[in-house]
């Protein structure tokens, strides 16, 4: 189904339809947002949350997801779809009689997380509804490639722009080239040199690049105005607000307007839960941790001050790629490494760790 950010509500009802007819799930909606949770009356609650959307389609659409030997592909079967179907699998088998999980679960799933933050639904959620999200450990199904992947880089996006004359472009001395005065930030960005920063024990990779430039009004005209829009992937030791700075420094001499930007947040593998989650699907699918370069939700639950980490199938690498795909067997060995861990025995203390239950 076809779910680009702004267009997930089919998507939402039927998810929202298969979730309502399992009696051992609580279901609530809000907007396209579906949650549904177990009340089991257990220690300890675990969080699972997948975004529903997806990136816009190439040309010629890679819709409808095709199945090649083994593979699915498709928009989305990599970022973050193979995450939804694992989580519906599970969110349908565990509290059944005879697969009760050692923790109460909580599924959630978003709408527009591959938008401007501020439109993010787990964003909405944590902003009035926050007790839908409370835990005591969260998994994020972002692609991971069947290993976890501890915490995320934060991200910022500002607008450089260059002021010039307008004129008639038969007579170009008359006026004053805003796109040529935009040269030097390209320059800039091209001889920037990103960082790589440990940040406990995990080594994040910055980027910082142009993802947009606009200017001019027509073929025959002197533009009087460029906006050159960049990107920036800053590791989870640096703020926002010094994020902002590091770029005004960078573009000194430009006007610089921030449009979007959200913290990123440190690994918090040392979690107690976090850790035997990591040890367990070291042990199923062979995956050790590595670090998170794109921005993801758990972030928002870093803010909760709720442990979290990214775990689903699918090559991260993939990710909004025209040719996005995702091995089935994949999502199987996640399904299978996921689905072990909740129904671990409380008793070998993994899952009692942590605060006080919630919820």
């Amino acid at each position: 189904m076809e779910s680009v950010s702004g267009g997930e509500g089919p998507l939402a009802d039927a998810v929202e339809v298969l979730l309502r007819a399992q009696p051992h799930l609580e279901v609530l909606r809000d907007g396209d947002c579906v949650v549904a949770r177990t009340r089991l009356g257990r220690e300890r609650r675990v969080v699972v949350a997948g975004h529903l959307d997806t990136v816009p389609l190439s040309d010629p659409p890679n819709l409808p997801t095709r199945l090649v030997d083994g593979e699915l592909w498709g928009r989305g079967t990599v970022d973050m779809k193979a995450g939804i179907a694992v989580m519906l699998a599970l969110a349908v088998d565990l509290g059944c009689p005879g697969a009760e999980p050692s923790s109460d679960l909580t599924w959630v799933f978003y709408d527009q997380e591959e938008v401007e933050a501020v439109r993010n639904g787990l964003g909405r959620l944590a902003s009035h509804r926050p007790d839908l999200l409370m835990g005591d450990f969260a998994i994020v199904g972002e692609p991971s490639d069947a290993g976890i992947e501890g915490g995320c880089n934060g991200t910022m996006r500002v607008d450089v722009r260059t002021r010039g004359v307008a004129a008639h472009s038969a007579r170009a001395w008359a006026g004053v080239n805003a796109i040529h005065l935009a040269a030097p930030v390209l320059e800039r960005l091209a001889a920037y040199t990103p960082r790589e920063v440990e940040v406990e024990g995990l080594v994040y990779r910055e980027s910082l690049g142009a993802v947009g430039i606009r200017g001019g009004v027509a073929g025959n005209v002197i533009p009087d105005s460029c906006v050159v829009t960049v990107n920036y992937r800053f590791a989870p030791s640096r703020s926002v607000e010094e994020a902002e700075a590091h770029l005004r420094e960078l573009f000194e001499g430009f006007d610089v307007v921030v449009t979007d930007g959200a913290g990123g947040a440190r690994p918090g593998l040392d979690a107690p839960l976090a850790a035997a989650f990591a040890d367990s699907v070291l042990a199923v699918t062979g995956g050790a941790p590595r670090p998170k370069y794109g921005w993801t939700d758990v972030a928002r639950f870093a803010e909760l001050g709720i442990p979290a980490v990214n775990f689903a199938p699918g090559d991260p690498l993939l990710a909004h790629k025209d040719d996005e795909r995702v091995p089935v067997a994949q999502l199987a060995l996640c399904r299978d490494a996921l689905r072990a861990w909740l129904l671990a025995s409380p008793g070998g203390g993994a899952l009692r760790a942590g605060a006080p239950a919630v919820g």
